[in-house]
Order: structure tokens, then C-alpha cells, then sequence
């Protein structure tokens, strides 16, 4: 996760086109995948593909802590073994970790739907995973049929 579009080109190689199209889409609920730079660390990037996941987030608690941190942090989504969701209650995570986490930031329910995942190291770009972002916007359908 990154605070804004100045961060990424330290770990991802990105070309005006695609620039461009991560400019209208950011902050918002997208992921998306671009070629790894020769400095971002090997296990932050796909092992065959070489690519790296890049968000901008449009959720004020992410926004504000890397902020404050003043560089990018590796976010993963929290679903728990023989668990079909995602956690996203700060009390439950507390409840069910306790004595395994350091610390819980409580930002509030992000609901449960993810992020759309778009592949733009692939030509044209893929859709990996739908979720709360419109892929129309980018020239791709918005529907299940891809």
C-alpha cells in the first residue's frame, strides 16, 4: 500500500499509459499488478510473473498511518484458517489473536468485499479479481463474462 502515485515507481516500472490509468483510478479500491523494479524485494513480488501488487487506498486510517510512517507497508487481508471471510472487526481480531498481535489499529469496518485486482503487466490488461472497484472505466467489461 502506497499513500499516492509517488511512491510506486521506487517498486514498480510503470509507462505513461498506465500512469495515466492509475491516475484515475487512485485512491480507490483497486489493486493493481505492474512489473517489479530490480529493487523491490524478491519476497514482495510474484515468484514466476515478477510482478508486485500496488494499492493506493481511499480509507482515511490507512491514508493517515502511512502518512506517518512516510514510506509504503505490506497489507494482507485477514482470513483465518477454516474461515470463509475476511475479519474486519477490530474486537474479534483482538478476541481471536489475543497474545499474537502487538497491537490493533481500529479503523472501523471495511465491509467484506475486496478490492478488483488488475493484471496491468499483462497486455492488454487483465481482470484477476472483481470486487468493489468498476473495471469500465479502464476499457474492460464490467460484468462475470471475462
Amino acid at each position: 500500500m502506497c499513500r499516492d502515485l509517488t511512491e510506486i515507481a521506487k517498486y514498480a516500472r510503470v509507462d505513461t499509459p498506465q500512469f495515466r490509468l492509475l491516475k484515475s483510478a487512485t485512491p480507490g479500491p483497486y489493486t493493481f499488478l505492474l512489473e517489479a523494479t530490480k529493487e523491490t524485494p524478491r519476497r514482495l513480488q510474484h515468484e514466476k510473473r515478477r510482478t508486485i501488487g500496488i494499492r493506493v487506498p481511499d480509507h482515511a486510517v490507512p491514508q493517515m498511518l502511512l502518512e506517518e510512517l512516510g514510506e509504503p507497508i505490506m497489507s494482507s487481508t485477514l482470513i483465518l484458517p477454516g474461515d470463509d471471510l475476511p475479519l474486519n472487526d477490530a474486537d474479534e481480531i483482538a478476541l481471536r489473536l489475543h497474545g499474537r498481535l502487538d497491537a490493533v489499529l481500529d479503523g472501523g469496518s471495511c465491509g467484506i468485499e475486496p478490492t478488483t485486482v488488475i493484471d496491468l503487466a499483462a497486455h492488454p490488461p487483465v481482470v484477476v479479481r472483481r470486487g468493489r472497484g468498476s473495471t469500465a472505466a479502464f476499457g474492460l467489461p464490467d460484468d462475470e463474462s471475462v
